[in-house]
């Protein structure tokens, strides 16, 4: 599963990358984010998608793995 460094960017940055991930490994990627409001936006656009998210938080850092 393709792995997405979104640490320390800033919206909609994290967003555009979890779509151009998306798009090239549409079966599922993983996110890793350090901040609730990336979090929040990656986890609306995916579902938005038809796309489940899990979070799984470790210290500062989420792992969204969003898979259909």
């Amino acid at each position: 599963m393709k792995q997405v460094d979104a640490c320390g960017r800033a919206c909609p940055e994290p967003v555009l990358m979890t779509k151009q991930a998306l798009k090239a490994s549409p079966e599922g990627v993983q996110v890793l984010v350090d901040n609730a409001v990336a979090v929040g936006n990656i986890t609306r656009f995916a579902q938005n998608g038809g796309y489940q998210v899990e979070d799984a938080v470790s210290g500062e850092i989420h792992t969204l793995t969003i898979k259909k």
